[in-house]
């Protein structure tokens, strides 16, 4: 039967995605109608719905300071990813994810767009836009989804990333650029040419884009090209009237200026994926030069911390090129998983091994590919590796600390991992929890028909008892 997209007509307009999402997917979009403040609150409410297991879509439609409704937690449930990418499950976003962005499909430029409604060029106070405090420990309030637009005019190619933010002044952001990837080498660029970068951030879009913003890719390969391939249709783009950087034509808020490559600005500590406070920085500053946006804008923000948004967002196209790598190279892999418990530091893979040695040669490939990973647990095809007490279930039964670790130092690790040196080394590990050739055991397991039965006693005892079962 054909997959039906309910998404698929909201175009690239966040109200209209979220519009439709509470109309087919009402019970996973929660909103609050009750005035919440601005300090640390809705952070707060993200928290205790995750304490119970629960990661529902956020409308907050009063924060107190702000004069916009604010989105947030998007990004919190695979399951509304997978709906992102035209209902697929869980399990499939990996192969959707890669077989959309590899469609690049470069932008479509367009004379106007719901960005376009209010353009200041001065007299501007970027106090107009919202912005809220994450966690107490953050040095003020931040935006959190903060993503930098830069283009190489002699290359003809653009770069989209994030950056954490936060206001420095009535036209003047404190940014990092403390990964130093491609937005780096550009400015980089620009101080040897001795001039100032020319950037545009977008505050808010539709969530695709905002995938598309956190791909991985060789340098000259341009996000705003796999945004394309997610829609299945060109990104509809408008050019900044100082710059002419190509932008979401349907973006929330869009600040055009420049990045002084010999300016600072103080920023940081913020909440990090960690689960830490990080003041680690490049403490760049922008200067903003014209303001842009729809005249009914949203907040659409990102949840800091190590919270479910924050991983997921920046794992899951990381996630589907390891594993379109490492089954392209062993096809034995059945599965990666990158668990929320270990940040972006931890993976596990299962696999089916057909030889000797073959998952240490497993692990040892995707530490080598992927700059973030300081543990990989390799397992039976068998274990659910979604699940950690699955994985340490595995770790206990089957692995051996004298025969079955890999261990390598010296390399270089993510510039926010406290544990790593000052200049960002790591070491990194593989545990072989898989049973080995040799292994003496056979996994206790229960007959589909007890299961069955099991669960057909439990409904109906719960149907006849005014008491939850214990």
């Amino acid at each position: 039967m054909a997959r039906t997209d309910p998404l698929a007509d909201t175009g690239q307009d966040l109200h209209r995605f979220i519009a439709a999402y509470r109309e087919h997917f009402a019970q996973d979009l929660l909103t609050v109608r009750e005035p919440v403040g601005r300090d640390q609150d809705v952070t707060a409410v993200v928290w205790a719905l995750a304490a119970q297991g629960r990661h529902p879509a956020l409308v907050f439609e009063q924060v107190q300071g702000l004069d916009t409704p604010l989105v947030t937690n998007l990004f919190a449930s695979r399951e509304r990813v997978g709906r992102m990418l035209g209902g697929v499950p869980p399990a499939g976003i990996h192969a959707e994810y890669q077989a959309r962005s590899r469609r690049l499909l470069a932008p479509r430029e367009v004379s106007e767009g719901a960005v376009t409604q209010v353009v200041q060029s001065e007299g501007f106070d970027l106090a107009s836009v919202p912005t809220i405090k994450h966690f107490a420990t953050d040095r003020g309030p931040y935006i959190t989804n903060a993503v930098v637009i830069a283009e190489d005019g002699e290359g003809g190619f653009g770069n989209v990333s994030y950056h954490r933010s936060m206001l420095n002044g009535p036209q003047e952001i404190g940014t990092s650029l403390h990964s130093r990837g491609h937005l780096w080498r550009m400015l980089q660029a620009a101080q040897a040419k001795g001039r100032p970068l020319p950037v545009a951030m977008v505050i808010g879009a539709h969530p695709l884009f905002m995938l598309a913003a956190a791909a991985r890719l060789p340098y000259g390969v341009d996000e705003r090209q796999v945004a394309g391939g997610l829609f299945g249709a060109p990104l509809e783009v408008v050019r900044t009237p100082r710059h002419g950087i190509a932008v979401p034509a349907h973006a929330e808020f869009v600040l055009e200026g420049v990045i002084d490559p010999e300016a600072r600005a103080e920023e940081g500590p913020f909440g990090e994926f960690t689960g830490y406070s990080s003041d680690r920085s490049t403490n760049n500053l922008l200067r903003v030069q014209t303001l842009m946006r729809r005249r009914d804008p949203w907040l659409l923000d990102v949840v800091g911390g190590n919270s479910a948004e924050h991983l997921n967002l920046g794992r899951i196209p990381r996630e589907s090129e390891m594993v379109e790598k490492l089954k392209e190279r062993f096809p034995g892999v059945t599965a990666v998983h990158y668990p929320s418990s270990g940040t972006h530091f931890h993976a596990y893979v299962a696999l089916k091994q057909s030889r000797p040695g073959e998952a240490r040669q497993v692990m040892l490939g995707l530490l080598g590919w992927d700059p973030y990973l300081k543990t990989v647990i390799a397992v039976d095809e068998d274990v659910d590796i979604t699940r950690d007490e699955e994985v340490l279930w595995a770790l206990a039964t089957h692995f051996q600390p004298h025969l079955d670790i890999v261990m390598v130092g010296g390399l270089p690790g993510s510039a926010l991992d406290p544990s790593a040196s000052g200049a960002g080394t790591t070491s990194r590990m593989g545990l072989d929890a898989t049973r080995g050739p040799n292994f003496d055991g056979i996994r206790a397991r229960l007959d589909e028909a007890a299961t069955a039965r099991a669960a057909d006693l439990l409904a109906r005892l719960a149907g006849h008892t005014d008491r939850p079962l214990p």
